[in-house]
């Protein structure tokens, strides 16, 4: 799993858009982070986005943050293992929301608490993590060695 980090309109999805050029794109908030696994396959890497929809529109129905973090979690790992069992890769896009103005609203501090708890937990599960600003990419943290990394 890659993990690609960044602000508002930093150029993630370029990035990841240039680098994975015949990915898949699955929008989590669509049909929830559990749908992902119909489009896993080995000769295509897998684009996860939408992730910040998703999570408000999970707070709004869920009001224990520790166990919405806990479903968040569990479905890394089996991202984990199912790219394991079947040779495939994730990309993860996740938005960093945690460098502005701390929110006002208590739902949108929620909001923001639970992206970067996201963000915490798959930066360690990903075998790659990148930072993107102003359409600059910055390797944070990388497992594989580099010539497996694109």
């Amino acid at each position: 799993m890659q993990l690609f980090i960044g602000g508002a309109c930093a150029g993630k999805r370029d990035t990841v858009a240039a680098r994975f050029p015949d990915a898949v794109w699955y929008r989590v908030d669509e049909a929830g982070p559990e749908g992902w696994r119909d489009h896993l396959s080995p000769a295509v890497s897998l684009v996860l986005t939408g992730w910040v929809d998703w999570l408000a529109r999970a707070l709004a129905e869920a009001p224990d943050d520790d166990r919405l973090r806990g479903r968040l979690a569990d479905e890394l790992a089996a991202i984990g293992e199912v790219e394991r069992q079947t040779g495939g890769e994730v990309v993860l896009i996740v938005p960093e929301m945690g460098r502005g103005i701390v929110p006002m609203a208590a739902e949108d501090r929620r909001l923001r608490d639970l992206a970067g708890w996201l963000a915490q937990d798959a930066a360690a599960h990903a075998e790659a993590v990148w930072y993107v600003r102003h359409g600059l990419v910055r390797c944070l943290r990388q497992v594989k060695p580099a010539g497996h990394a694109r």
